[in-house]
Order: structure tokens, then sequence, then C-alpha cells
């Protein structure tokens, strides 16, 4: 099937997926949850084909993104229930207003209709995806990347599945075919018949994205994220926020990839980080430092592209500062806006960082690792959205609503 006739197949779909109770929807989420498990051992041997053909070609760090196991697809459907478990967006009043002349006046949450989400290798985006729009009462169109494109197409089957066993348009979920360049423009373009597109992935994609895209298109995170270790910090809890933040997943947009260090604890710290991060590991992290950190730890010089790259990867930019004000203004030259974190034990230097740093989440002695969406509360996200207008951080089901107004009269005239 061509892109184009998903497309038209996902717009006729609007109205019946729309016109769904939260009783049928939670129903039907609940069935496609279990679809999606007891199709686990398929969509493994799928999963597998993917790897095999992946390796060689992607870095391991990314055939982790790409690799499911049991727990994981457990973990998928437990993420789907939890969506299940939310409240229903559709058709909430947001706000009420009643003018003088007896007109009632609500602002009332209403589902965008078509969402395009185009995003690379993580099979977990797929169910993500499509149960968050699922329940917000749109309908999703996926585009996944070629590498996980069995992997996707095994969890779609599942879950188109299940909304058949339940009565409902299977059309509500897409997947589109086609894995080149083509598929990505044409939805980028499909201006009447995608209402919102999201790209989920590395840089070049949100770029091209945001760059080509005649639909409203929200613009997610590549994540150049900060932590600075302020001179008052507790330096156990700083080297504890900075290895979860680096090494707990660092293919992912939340990692850590620039510390930011105070000078008057270098000396003391950085060793310590860098033993911490390089001994008695797997795989150690490698740094690259700028000219004052060179003199303390081994590292890669920092160069010009250094405090500029999502490195996605056991890799750790460090970049030491004389103070806080220092630290803000790095940050604010080359974040992304995504999510920067501060350790210390200074409540004025803290205040001082959230009020001046720029970005979708910030922390005070906690690691940036905690901007997700089920962390945030909120099931699963759609994606981080590192923009200011509409959707900001963990897109939940919130964000992919819009709203229209609704209003009550007696027969008033102007």
């Amino acid at each position: 099937m061509t892109t184009a006739e998903i497309l038209s197949l996902a717009k006729s779909a609007k109205k019946d997926v729309k016109s769904l109770t939260n009783e049928e929807k939670n129903h039907a989420i609940s069935v496609m949850a279990d679809k999606l498990l007891s199709n686990a051992e398929y969509i493994l041997s799928e999963n597998q084909k993917d790897i095999n053909d992946a390796k060689g070609k992607i870095s391991d760090v990314m055939i982790d993104r790409l690799s499911l196991s049991k727990d994981r697809i457990t973990a998928m459907a437990n993420g789907m229930r939890d969506v299940m478990r939310l409240p229903d967006p559709n058709g909430r009043v947001l706000d009420t207003v009643k003018r003088p002349n007896g007109l009632i006046i609500e602002k009332t949450a209403v589902p965008m209709g078509v969402i395009g989400i185009i995003y690379e290798s993580r099979p977990n985006v797929t169910s993500d995806a499509a149960v968050l729009c699922f329940k917000s009462s749109n309908v999703c169109v996926l585009r996944g990347g070629k590498e996980a494109y069995r992997t996707s197409k095994a969890i779609v089957n599942a879950l188109r599945e299940g909304l058949e066993s339940c009565g409902i348009n299977k059309n509500a979920i897409q997947l589109i075919g086609d894995t080149t360049r083509d598929s990505a423009n044409e939805m980028m373009t499909a201006k009447g018949k995608i209402d919102l597109l999201i790209p989920r992935g590395g840089k070049g994609l949100i770029s091209a994205c945001v760059k080509n895209a005649t639909v409203p298109c929200i613009e997610t995170g590549t994540g150049i994220c900060h932590i600075y270790v302020e001179k008052t910090a507790d330096i156990d809890m700083a080297l504890s926020i900075l290895d979860n933040a680096k090494t707990s997943r660092p293919s992912v947009c939340n990692a850590c990839e620039v510390a930011v260090v105070d000078e008057e604890i270098a000396e003391v710290f950085l060793p310590r980080l860098y033993e911490r991060l390089t001994e008695n590991r797997e795989t150690p992290v490698k740094f690259v430092v700028d000219e004052k950190a060179a003199k303390i730890i081994d590292g890669i010089p920092a160069g010009e592209d250094g405090f500029d790259t999502e490195f996605l990867d056991y890799v750790l930019a460090v970049k030491i500062v004389e103070n806080t004000n220092e630290a803000v203004e790095h940050i604010l030259a080359h974040s992304t806006g995504h999510s920067e974190a501060i350790v210390t034990n200074d409540s004025q230097k803290a205040e001082y960082f959230i009020n001046n740093t720029d970005s979708a989440a910030v922390y005070v002695n906690a690691s940036t690792r905690f901007t997700d969406g089920g962390e945030f509360g909120l099931g699963c996200e759609m994606g981080i959205s590192t923009q200011k207008t509409h959707a900001r951080g963990p897109m939940g089901l919130s964000e992919l609503m819009t709203y229209h107004y609704v209003i009550k009269g007696n027969g008033q005239v102007r």
C-alpha cells in the first residue's frame, strides 16, 4: 500500500476514533496490551532478524536501542495499561466563562486528528505512540526506521488485531511500509491529511522535518544535556548523579553529554569522576575535555564541536567554569533546550540556575534521566518537545490535544 493510500485511510478513520467513549478506548487498550504479550515470541523473532541485519552497520549502543526482550515487551504492555488508567482528555472542559449577556463559553479539549510520527530504531516508540494517540482519540500514522521495520510491523499487527477484535476501525493505527526518505517527505507535506507531525530521532531527522514540513510540526529534542557541579555540591551525590545520567542508558536523549564543573573543586572532583567512570567498567567512558580539564584528567581535546555534539554513547564532555554565571552562559550557548541539572548545597545558586537556564526540564540535585513521560506520571510520552509553543518537555495525552470553544446561549444576537 502506498503512503498516500495509508494517509487517506487514516483520515477516514478520524471520525470513528473521535466518537469512541472512554470505556470503549480503555477496553481496546487492554486487549491490545494482551495481544502484544500473546504475540511476544513472533515479535522477538522479527526483532532478531532486524538485529542480525543491523550488526556491523550501527553501533552497539544503537543495537541496544533496537533490541527487545520478553521483559521489554512486558514493560511496553504495562506502559499501555498505565496510559489506559489516565483520565480521558477528549471533551475535557479547560475553562468556562459566563458573559454578562448570558452566553456560556467553554474552552474544550478535542483531538488533533491524524498524528504522524517519524522515528528511528526504538521499537517501544511504536506501542507508546499508538496508545497515546488512541487514548487521546487521535489516529496515528507511524513511520519507523528501516533498522526496526520488521519489529515495528509485528507490533503494529498485534495492536491492529486487538482493535479489530473489539470492533474498532483498525485504520486508527497505521504503519508506513516505505522506509525511504520519500515517505518521510510525503508525510512532511501531507497537508489536509496529517494534522500534526512529530519527529523522534537524531538531529538530521528533526532538522529536516522542521525545515521542510508544510504541516504543523513539533521539534523534539536532540539532548545535549548538562550537569553543573557547583562548588558547594556534595561530591558523592554529584558522582552518583553523573554516573547515572551518563551510563545508565547513554543512547537516550535525556542522558548527560556535558559535565560543567566549578574550578574551585575541579582538582578534587574530576579525578574521582574519571576513576568512577573508567575503572572496572565493561565499557569505560571516554572524556572530551577543555584546556583546563586536560591538565587534570586524560581526554580528547574538545575542539570546535566538542560541546555541541549529542554523543549518544559512552562519551562525556567536561567544561571547567569559574562560577555559576559562567556555567549558565556556557549552557545557554550550547544547550538544545532539553534538560539541565545543577548539583549544589547553595539554594541561591539553585534558584539562579533554575531562573536563568532555558530548557524544558531543569533539575536540582537529581539526574537528567528522569525527563521521561513515565517518570513524570504521564504513562509514557510521544517525545520530548524542546520548543516553546503548544508543547514543551515530555508530551503526554494533553499535548496531543487542541481545543475549540463551545458557546451556549438562549437566543442571544449581537
